[in-house]
């Protein structure tokens, strides 16, 4: 018998769900054979409009917007590759994640005639995916700090009920 207790698979199968489902709509985004915005200009132009009325600086255009969406679409991958690989392997996600936009721009260079491969791209979604990591080892060190306080307590919880125990037993004789 190994003095150590099981691993929860929890935590990686609900990554895995989640993280193939993140998966499935960024390819659906990403190799739509003709950009998702296209046809929407006037609509994200007025949402542009809406929002630089609000504060926005006028600065932040179409390009910015485009940028802004890509870092956010890959925090979610990046955060969850993350939750997934052991914790002593969490920075292969800040290779895997970059080479997945890579593969991505590649593929619409070559396959897909009405979209752009651009290295933009690839940095704002490499970006992305650094906060998610950012964000997944964050949480898992706090989630192991707790636990870890956890675990000290019921063990001297049980110490001190132990040692009254003996104490209360040694009374009686």
């Amino acid at each position: 018998m190994s003095g150590e207790p099981p691993k929860s698979r929890v935590r990686v199968g609900l990554a895995a769900i989640a993280l193939a489902s993140c998966l499935a709509i960024v390819l659906t985004l990403t190799m739509w054979p003709v950009p998702v915005d296209q046809g929407y200009g006037g609509a994200i132009a007025k949402m542009l409009a809406v929002l630089h009325r609000n504060g926005v600086p006028e600065w932040f255009g179409y390009n910015k917007l485009e940028f802004s969406a890509n870092v956010v679409m890959f925090v979610p991958i990046g955060f969850l590759v993350a939750l997934i690989l052991p914790m002593r392997a969490w920075w292969l996600a800040l290779i895997v994640c970059p080479l997945f936009s890579v593969a991505i721009e590649l593929t619409q260079g070559a396959f897909l005639s009405a979209r752009f491969a651009t290295v933009s791209d690839v940095v704002s979604n490499s970006i992305g995916a650094v906060v998610g990591v950012l964000i997944a080892v964050t949480l898992r060190a706090l989630v192991y700090t707790r636990d870890q306080k956890v675990v000290a307590r019921v063990l001297w919880e049980r110490e001190v009920s132990g040692a009254h125990s003996a104490s209360r037993a040694g009374s009686l004789h």
